[in-house]
């Protein structure tokens, strides 16, 4: 009777054997994902998770800094559903998202869908478009805030005098100046959107668009049956988050109301703001903290909304 004589390795070969170590291979694996894994882990534990849920912890309570945090139920909430400064906030939050978002995204694909079709300084145009994003919002917010100016100091004012046009007081109107301050947001994110259209449609095969020039589609039929389709998750990514930029929009709105921030009279006042003024200026801590809990209800609700609306239909 003879043994059979297993081949050299092939025993390692098998799974779940064992080396010299101790370990199977797959232990080894799963080591080294967890050891990846654990900084970013701790990082979101420690940085992102701790700081939400004591923040949860906070609204629950009066707090000044200077005492010891006394627990008080759901009364900064009810202070601050009845509060009409809190819904005058809100309107001015939802205005930003809700107008600022589509004319963002809308303008930033035009100017993409063209400019993807310009090949003369094609590098350096782009880099125009995108540099308005490296600049520093305060930076930004100040010069915006100079053009906005009476003349003769005023850019915008000289030019509409030059051409017969009325001056327009623009962030000294309770009319105009939420829609001042949002032109200049949608001005600042709107290389960094063009750059991310680009990309996207620069991912879409030539060949689709061949087939449908060779099956005699107009362009207008090949934008709205391929480049469109094909754009979806580029898209979906700009909404949800440009909506996020817009719902957190604060250096602009700070910077270019500095007399009085969120002014004329609150109309441009956003929900990070209030947050800002409550947290820093008050120095209600607890109530400040519920309206951060109702402003990361408010963006996740929406995020969560915009995926489901736009998500792949199966």
């Amino acid at each position: 009777m003879t043994a059979s004589i297993e081949p050299q390795g092939a025993a390692l070969a098998r799974p779940g054997a064992t080396r010299a170590s101790g370990f199977s291979m797959r232990t080894k694996r799963l080591l080294w994902v967890w050891g990846f894994l654990a900084l970013p882990i701790l990082f979101y534990s420690v940085i992102r998770f701790y700081p939400t849920l004591q923040a949860f912890w906070l609204s629950l309570t009066n707090w000044d800094l200077l005492r010891p945090a006394k627990f008080i139920g759901f009364a900064n909430y009810t202070k601050l559903f009845s509060d009409p400064q809190f819904w005058k906030v809100f309107k001015n939050t939802f205005t930003y998202l809700i107008l600022g978002t589509p004319l963002s995204l809308v303008l930033a694909f035009t100017i993409a869908f063209f400019l993807d079709r310009v090949r003369f300084l094609h590098g350096f145009i782009r880099a125009l478009y995108f540099l308005p994003y490296l600049t520093t919002a305060a930076a930004m917010a100040w010069v915006w805030r100079w053009f906005y100016q009476p003349p003769p100091i005023g850019i915008i004012n000289d030019v509409f005098g030059m051409i017969g046009l009325p001056q327009q007081p623009f962030i000294r109107s309770t009319d105009q100046a939420l829609y001042s301050i949002m032109v200049t947001a949608i001005w600042a994110g709107l290389g960094f959107q063009i750059i991310i259209f680009m990309a996207g449609l620069r991912a879409i095969p030539t060949t689709f668009y061949e087939a449908a020039r060779i099956d005699g589609l107009g362009e207008w039929a090949i934008l709205r049956k391929i480049t469109l389709p094909l754009l979806k998750p580029t898209t979906v990514f700009l909404v949800v988050f440009s909506s996020i930029g817009f719902l957190r929009i604060f250096d602009q709105v700070y910077n270019m109301t500095t007399n009085d921030p969120g002014g004329p009279l609150g109309s441009t006042k956003p929900l990070v703001l209030m947050i800002y003024q409550t947290a820093f200026n008050s120095y209600a801590m607890g109530y400040a903290a519920a309206q951060t809990v109702v402003l990361f209800t408010i963006l996740l609700i929406v995020s969560l909304l915009q995926l489901w609306i736009l998500r792949e239909k199966k």
